[in-house]
């Protein structure tokens, strides 16, 4: 549920950024997978992925519109990549996510540490509104990891749920590193669903390590269908595989692994 296909361009800042990871996380983020797009996509079917949303998202106005461009394009020319958008809250952000949903993206990605945006804001209401009338999920980082945000945390994304409790809200990192928040938020609204994205491997778990007191809750939502791989491939410092080798060391079942790694994301992006 949680792969990155951003236009080179966009890429190299990015990796760039990393690079710095010391200066803004306090930690070193060498990134696994610095290679061309092609390369990657070919990575990618190599371990044997059979489908994932080419996520996009803008740090600034005026980039989401040309960003789900790019996301339909390589979509249509990627058979394992799941039609994919964004949004920023600018003005026309209603009507491009309608053109959005219209040309066909099964997920919406929503950063709101990269972004810095309040999910509450107003030009946003009738994009929540129309996400959930479509009944799309949402991969939204919105939990503090690595870093706080001004709105992130459960309060302001916990609001926007609450005025839309249908909505397919899929908390990226599973909200990290205040984990519990988020599997209380998924306690009081049955469409959460958590992405395991970087969660519970060596990386993470040495600065941001899961709450084990609360794994058999995390058992009972990957069994609901509401706990979702996520991999943030490629801009991560370690092989592709040692996310799936975390999950399994949890030692939470094979019914759970299977719901997780397979059953739950292909519902969710309706993969045939």
């Amino acid at each position: 549920m949680h792969v990155h296909v951003l236009p080179p361009s966009v890429q190299r800042k990015v990796w760039a950024y990393f690079e710095r990871a010391e200066e803004h996380y306090g930690l070193r983020w060498p990134i696994r997978y610095a290679w061309p797009l092609e390369r990657l996509t070919e990575e990618l079917r190599r371990l044997g992925v059979r489908a994932y949303p080419g996520l996009v998202y803008p740090h600034k106005p005026g980039m989401a519109q040309w960003l789900n461009g790019f996301a339909f394009s390589h979509a249509s020319a990627v058979p394992e990549v799941v039609p994919s958008a964004t949004f920023f809250p600018e003005r026309g952000v209603t009507a491009y996510v309608q053109d959005a949903i219209d040309r066909g993206a099964r997920v919406f990605k929503s950063h709101l540490e990269v972004g810095r945006y309040d999910p509450r804001d107003p030009l946003l209401d009738e994009v929540w509104g129309l996400l959930t009338d479509a009944d799309l999920p949402v991969v939204v980082h919105c939990g503090d990891g690595p870093v706080p945000g001004p709105y992130t945390g459960v309060g302001p994304i916990g609001e926007v749920i609450a005025r839309h409790p249908t909505l397919r809200l899929v908390v990226a990192h599973a909200g990290m590193p205040r984990y519990g928040d988020f599997l209380d938020l998924a306690g009081r609204f049955d469409s959460v669903v958590l992405d395991t994205t970087m969660a519970f491997t060596d990386f993470t778990e040495r600065a941001m390590p899961f709450p084990r007191e609360r794994l058999p809750e995390l058992r009972d939502l990957g069994l609901a269908g509401r706990v979702v791989l996520g991999s943030d491939f490629p801009s991560i410092p370690y092989p592709y595989s040692h996310q799936l080798d975390a999950l399994a060391r949890l030692d939470l079942g094979a019914e759970w692994l299977e719901q997780v790694l397979w059953t739950a994301p292909r519902a969710l992006l309706q993969v045939a």
